[in-house]
């Protein structure tokens, strides 16, 4: 109790500073930290009279290190040379990195704003919290031991080498099914189409559908493989999961789930798929959802810097895009309409077997390629009126293209900026 009390008088170039001893033991290892040792006096430069130690550094710089000992969050004043402040940091052994992130990117000359950094804490948090295990439990169950290893393995590809290849199998599985799931659609396609054509024939016999029966029951078995271990992997991450609610709140998880139901329909209603080939038909559709499974290959795929910066930049811009998007169909309406009824209304009686516009969704469809600039040419202004409207359009969408431009460019420059400085931070503290 007397120690924390005790008080240390610091002369940082001719200012004088006077703090508790244990404000300067917050950080053990600094020189600030050293000043509280007894043999301090004898290897600092030390005023027995005044009872001080004296350092010739910068005083307005330490205002700031003695600030950061007593709130354990450091800033520094925004003129500072960043060159200076790395060297009275050094001289105090005081890590680079514990700069606050508002201050290093003010000193880096970066202009972002409090509330982007907090966006972009907390997409870094749900980013990386997935169902966090909860380690504190006391029983030593066989489950509590091996449930964070699995989950891990599971669910984290590059925690280990046992899961980076079991990532690699589920690719395999994932892409295979892709592939069987566009095999069937043919297969089944072209059978439809063989019944279509061949309707009224009594010509047509059950074997001549016999090499269609034997490639469908060979995708099935296939089909059959890649779902019994996606069972398998679903079983297993559910299981064990740490919280089986927030695993079912994970769109992702859902498409795993609902993935496992139409080959195991299939199965069940054999017998009536040969009777009714229109429910094999919908069976088809519905594994569709087999594409969805394609974007797990999201979570197998370290995400680069700069796709991550992309996202968090459309999440934080989401609005804007929104009314952008509503400009975008008022203009469509407005000039799709104004063509539509100018072309009509001021078409020449010659002109009549050239006219291509005569449906009003026609006429969206061409305002919606005039306004993004693209110009497919399949439908062009024939009279004066419709050509001053596409000029109008082709102006007008130009600008609604160009004008969001700068606050996306904005946007996109200030979280790159702090994705920058949080690969620096992460840096610097492994070394």
């Amino acid at each position: 109790m007397e120690c924390s009390k005790e008080k240390i008088i610091l002369n940082i170039g001719g200012v004088r500073y006077e703090t508790y001893s244990s404000t300067l033991q917050t950080f053990p290892g600094t020189k600030l930290c050293s000043l509280t040792d007894p043999r301090a006096p004898s290897i600092y430069d030390y005023d027995p009279t005044t009872k001080e130690f004296f350092f010739d550094r910068s005083a307005e710089i330490f205002s700031y290190v003695l600030n950061y000992y007593r709130t354990k969050h450091f800033h520094c004043p925004i003129d500072t040379c960043r060159s200076v402040l790395k060297e009275e940091l050094a001289f105090w052994e005081i890590s680079e990195a514990q700069l606050a992130p508002c201050c290093w990117l003010k000193l880096n000359n970066k202009v972002v704003q409090t509330e982007e950094l907090n966006i972009w804490d907390e997409n870094e948090q749900n980013d990386h919290q997935c169902l966090i295990v909860q380690t504190e439990r006391r029983d030593l169950s066989w489950r509590t031991r091996w449930q964070p290893k699995i989950w891990s393995m599971f669910e984290k590809p590059f925690s280990s080498i046992s899961a980076k290849c079991l990532a690699f199998v589920s690719l395999l599985f994932i892409v295979g099914i892709v592939i069987i799931f566009c095999e069937e659609t043919k297969a089944q396609f072209e059978f439809f189409t063989a019944n279509f054509t061949s309707v009224g024939s009594s010509e047509v016999s059950h074997n001549d559908h016999e090499p269609y029966y034997h490639q469908a029951a060979y995708l099935l078995h296939l089909e059959l493989f890649c779902v019994l271990w996606f069972t398998f992997e679903f079983s297993v991450r559910f299981c064990c999961c740490p919280d089986k609610k927030l695993f079912f709140q994970n769109p992702l998880n859902v498409v795993d789930f609902l993935s496992l139901f139409p080959v195991y329909i299939e199965l069940f209603v054999a017998g009536q798929i040969q009777r009714m080939p229109s429910l094999g038909l919908w069976l088809g559709f519905v594994r569709i959802i087999y594409l969805l499974k394609l974007l797990k290959i999201s979570k197998l795929i370290e995400t680069p810097l700069i796709l991550k910066v992309l996202c968090y930049t459309l999440k934080s811009i989401l609005r804007e895009i929104c009314i952008l998007l509503m400009i975008l169909a008022f203009e469509t309406l407005f000039f799709g309409s104004l063509f539509f009824y100018g072309e009509l209304l001021g078409s020449h009686p010659s002109y009549t077997g050239e006219l291509h516009f005569a449906d009003i969704l026609v006429c969206f469809w061409w305002a919606l390629i005039t306004l993004t600039t693209v110009g497919y040419g399949d439908i062009i202004p024939l009279t004066p009126f419709g050509q001053v409207t596409a000029a109008l359009a082709a102006i007008f969408g130009m600008l609604t293209v160009i004008i969001p431009i700068p606050i996306f460019l904005v946007k996109f420059k200030s979280y790159y900026d702090i994705a920058i400085f949080k690969q620096k931070l992460e840096r610097n503290k492994k070394h």
